[in-house]
């Protein structure tokens, strides 16, 4: 009994220890605990230091290597817009030069339409011309007192004078000497009138009004012939038609005399049939007015082409007019003009 008694005591004991031990234990642990963690936060919060240093060090490098992108990106989104610029400048250049390719290649098949034409129409021009002198040769006689084949039946006349550059450098002087041989075929008329081929008088003032013919008043015409300044056309129907309102009246015997070198209107038979529904025939078949040209050759420089085409049109004119178409060959050219005192001289030439 006391054997078992002193087992017990024994391990009751024994279990104390154990208890006290793991007691022991948990102090020891709680002691160590601490006094130890501390020392782990002081290292950490190092650690995190070091790495909030190294991070900024790391920022600091990205920041500057963002600076360094974007200059370098600036600078190659400029160089790309001065690109662009240049590429739409380009562009447009090319435009234009495509635009000056087309607009000369249309020029080009122009030209070659007109020159064409113009071969067309001088062909035209001559054929009609050779049936107009064979016509001239079978026309109708007019029975009335000529001149050198000109009728001098009327008592009132009209000079028509083409004023136009080639007129007055080229055959101005001979114009005023073949007017003075046709006034002298009229030693005396009733009216005289003096306009250009758009029906300007050379008398300011006298429109609608004859002059009266006189030898001071031939002299006096001379001298303004010298320095007459008009513009002109070189398209006498114009004038024709204005002068045949200005001055026509059923009870005057009227000639009309053309003096000029080229025809620049746009028709011939648009001109003669213009002169046509004014000049109409009466009863008789007798024109309002006779209508006679004299046709003066091409001057210096001036093409042949109009030159010929005054010639058609006056031809078919004085022959639908009981008129004469006198064409001059052996006038005077000026090789240059000058205007000495405001009067037109022949320098040259033969």
């Amino acid at each position: 009994m006391r054997l078992k008694r002193r087992e017990t005591e024994v391990f009751s004991l024994s279990f104390l220890d154990v208890i006290c031990c793991g007691f022991g234990a948990i102090i020891l642990l709680l002691v160590l605990s601490e006094f130890g963690q501390p020392l782990v936060i002081e290292r950490s919060r190092e650690d995190l230091e070091m790495q909030l240093k190294k991070l900024q060090e790391e920022l600091f490098v990205i920041r500057g290597d963002s600076e360094v992108l974007q200059r370098e990106l600036k600078g190659r989104v400029d160089k790309l817009m001065r690109e662009r610029q240049n590429l739409a400048k380009a562009a447009g250049e090319m435009s234009s030069l495509r635009g000056q390719f087309n607009t000369s290649r249309q020029e080009a098949a122009v030209s070659n339409i007109l020159e064409t034409e113009l071969l067309a129409a001088f062909d035209e021009l001559s054929e009609q011309n050779k049936r107009l002198v064979q016509a001239s040769r079978t026309r109708r006689s007019i029975t009335t007192q000529a001149v050198g084949g000109i009728p001098v039946d009327s008592d009132y006349v009209i000079f028509l004078i083409d004023t136009s550059g080639s007129m007055q450098g080229g055959h101005w002087e001979t114009a005023i000497e073949v007017m003075r041989e046709i006034l002298d075929i009229y030693p005396r008329l009733k009216g005289l009138q003096i306009v250009d081929d758009n029906g300007r008088e050379l008398f300011s003032g006298s429109r609608g009004r004859w002059l009266t013919d006189s030898a001071a008043l031939r002299t006096d015409i001379v001298q303004r012939m010298r320095t007459w300044r008009s513009f002109s056309d070189s398209s006498p129907a114009d004038g024709i038609e204005m002068a045949i309102r200005n001055y026509w009246s059923a009870d005057k015997r009227i000639s009309i005399y053309v003096l000029g070198d080229e025809f620049t209107g746009e028709s011939i038979q648009g001109a003669l049939d213009a002169v046509d529904r004014i000049n109409r025939p009466d009863a008789s078949g007798r024109r309002r007015v006779r209508i006679h040209a004299v046709g003066f050759p091409e001057a210096p420089g001036m093409t042949p082409f109009t030159n010929i085409r005054f010639s058609a049109l006056m031809r078919a004119m004085c022959e639908r007019n009981d008129g004469t178409f006198v064409g001059l060959t052996n006038t005077k050219s000026c090789a240059m003009s000058m205007n000495i005192g405001g009067v037109i001289t022949c320098v040259g030439g033969n």
